[in-house]
């Protein structure tokens, strides 16, 4: 009997687990069903999910567009995203380590200011940083979208929980070994360190990526705009058009779904880890 109550409840919640996952994928696979559909069918009074009949018209019109350079769009996306998430890799990671691993006078004061950032809303910082952007002249370029949030505290605190569940005893070990501060940082903690960076750098790229607010204030000109500021502006002007917009954001979330499942181990092994430890 108690073996037949607990498939039971395992059925059940199997059966909680699929409601959940089709109402979470349901509107993806009515985004790329409807970029799929001709013009007509797209903007049907009853939707449809299965397109019919099927067509490439949606993709071949939105690439080829003059007015709206999605594949430049793509590109500076791609670009600024990497880019970003790398520099926050190089600023953040040190300073994790050093708040982690070194013992100095204020260090937990530092880190609580640095946490503190955390709560500051981030448009109270948009002024600042354009002013900032303008007197480098970086206005309507890429480091503009780039470099301004590279530095933030969320990387600083995401690595610490890691670098805090590593072993004293590995450390010990390399400076018998003769290995100074640098050597272990670099040699030991950082190969250890593999799913944290992978999980922060995919989090850093899809901040970036999705950033809509800011690259409409500091990128002017339509061939220097990103995917998402570049979708804005192409949505206002065929806000009628469903299939070039399902289109648009299917191109848009190819990279990240693709990005995710090349580093879905790393990223499960870095959240888990990263939160054993306070």
């Amino acid at each position: 009997m108690t073996r037949d109550i607990r498939r039971l409840r395992r059925a059940l919640l199997h059966l909680v687990l699929a409601v959940i996952a089709a109402l979470y994928l349901s509107p993806l696979v009515y985004m790329v069903s409807t970029s799929f559909k001709t013009r007509e069918d797209a903007g049907a009074t009853t939707p449809r999910w299965i397109p019919g009949p099927a067509t490439l018209d949606a993709y071949r019109e939105i690439l080829n567009s003059a007015d709206s350079p999605i594949v430049s769009w793509f590109v500076n996306s791609l670009a600024a995203a990497t880019a970003h998430a790398a520099l926050v890799l190089v600023t953040a990671t040190p300073a994790a380590y050093a708040l982690a691993r070194l013992r100095f006078h204020g260090r937990n004061t530092i880190f609580a200011a640095i946490v503190a950032t955390l709560f500051v809303p981030p448009v109270v910082l948009l002024i600042p940083n354009f002013l900032i952007v303008n007197e480098l002249a970086w206005v309507d370029s890429l480091p503009a979208v780039i470099v301004p949030a590279a530095a933030g505290a969320f990387g600083v605190f995401f690595l610490r929980q890691f670098f805090l569940t590593l072993p004293g005893e590995l450390e010990e070990a390399a400076e018998l070994d003769g290995c100074n501060r640098w050597q272990i940082f670099t040699a030991v903690a950082l190969p250890l360190a593999r799913p944290a960076l992978v999980t922060l750098f995919l989090l850093s790229f899809l901040t970036n990526w999705n950033d809509f607010l800011w690259p409409i204030y500091v990128l002017l000109s339509p061939e220097s705009l990103t995917l998402p500021a570049g979708l804005g502006n192409f949505q206002g002007a065929n806000n009628i058009r469903y299939d070039l917009l399902m289109a648009g954001a299917v191109i848009a979330g190819l990279p990240v779904i693709a990005l995710y499942l090349v580093a879905q181990r790393w990223v499960i092994e870095g959240i888990s880890r990263s939160g054993l430890k306070g």
